[in-house]
């Protein structure tokens, strides 16, 4: 790892893991088919039931850094952490967190348990900024007790928010939250000591001001975050799909849908570098994660990138579920850390 490379992000096999230069490692996430355990000693890592390309082996994405480091456990949560990140991970089944009370669904009171114990292990360890956030479980778009279970995870996320005081406006995290093969809520974050800055997209209604059509309670995520480590300006960019203002465009047209999710990715660019005139982020140097909701559709959307990012491109692909049930392809994608191996 470079010297001045407080972050770096490696995508490797999951076969590998076990090879990996294990002092460095914060954590990640293993995705296959169906989900498999990664060999990890006490590291944070999530096994996420995620379909990749057909006959796709299993991969891991791997976060490290040069910090020295320490493992711990709080509650439901595994994490490594440094002086200035901290990287944890935790699952819990949404049918076993308890009986919920009042008229909570189960996955609403997992996703309060779950935050819950994300900003108490951050308070207790002295991070207050949260940075990042991957967020994954099943039947995202199905109807259960009377409301679709994403809006149902939107209640409980931001309950936890709110009663730690936590802004659900200008400070949220960037943050994604997809649909898995099987298993329970599934949540990886990173966190930080340094400050970071929320970024919008002028192209779209920040997600936290959304109308109710879209349930009673608004996402709670940034459409990205800007954060400054090791004298590095680095950009990590929520889960973004073809949406204008709040509304879904290019409806049965995948092609076109992942065309709108890179003008929306280039525009939250221009306003990251608007803030950070030094960064010099373009597409090109980003690292991406692609959720395609239809397996036959991950050529197409393969194509379409490279097409707009050419032979540079660095990204993961995967079959999930997006929170939109007209949404056929997300993407997100994360720039300034070094990529790759040692």
């Amino acid at each position: 790892m470079p010297a001045d490379a407080m972050l770096r992000l490696e995508i490797l096999p999951a076969s590998r893991l076990a090879q990996v230069e294990q002092s460095s490692v914060l954590g990640g996430a293993c995705f296959s088919h169906p989900a498999c355990a990664p060999h990890a000693a006490d590291q944070p890592f999530l096994a996420v039931d995620m379909p990749l390309s057909p006959g796709g082996a299993a991969i891991c994405e791997v976060w490290h850094s040069h910090e020295p480091l320490e493992s711990g456990q709080h509650g439901p949560i595994h994490y490594r952490l440094g002086d200035t990140l901290l990287f944890g991970c935790l699952s819990l089944d949404d049918h076993a967190v308890g009986a919920p009370r009042d008229a909570r669904t189960p996955l609403q009171g997992a996703a309060e348990t779950a935050y819950q114990a994300i900003f108490e292990l951050l308070d207790a360890r002295g991070y207050h900024a949260l940075l990042r956030v991957w967020n994954y479980f099943p039947a995202i778009n199905r109807e259960s007790h009377a409301m679709e279970r994403y809006r149902q995870f939107n209640i409980g996320r931001q309950d936890a928010f709110l009663s730690h005081s936590r802004s659900i406006v200008d400070k949220a995290p960037a943050a994604c939250a997809l649909g898995t093969a099987g298993g329970g809520l599934q949540i990886a974050f990173l966190a930080t000591r340094a400050d970071v800055i929320s970024v919008e997209n002028p192209r779209q209604l920040s997600a936290y001001h959304y109308p109710s059509q879209y349930g009673p309670r608004s996402p709670t995520f940034s459409r990205a975050a800007l954060v400054r480590l090791g004298g590095r300006d680095m950009v990590f960019i929520s889960g973004t799909a073809s949406i204008v203002g709040h509304q879904t465009l290019h409806h049965d047209d995948v092609r076109a849908q992942t065309r709108e999710c890179l003008q929306n990715i280039a525009a939250i660019l221009a306003e990251a570098n608007r803030q950070a005139p030094e960064a010099g982020f373009r597409l090109e140097t980003l690292a991406y994660k692609v959720y395609i909701r239809q397996a036959e559709d991950m050529e197409t959307v393969r194509s379409e990138m490279a097409h707009a990012i050419g032979d540079a491109l660095s990204a993961i692909f995967l079959q999930a579920d997006v929170c939109r049930a007209d949404l056929l392809v997300e993407i997100e994608a994360s720039g300034g850390h070094a990529l790759g191996h040692d």
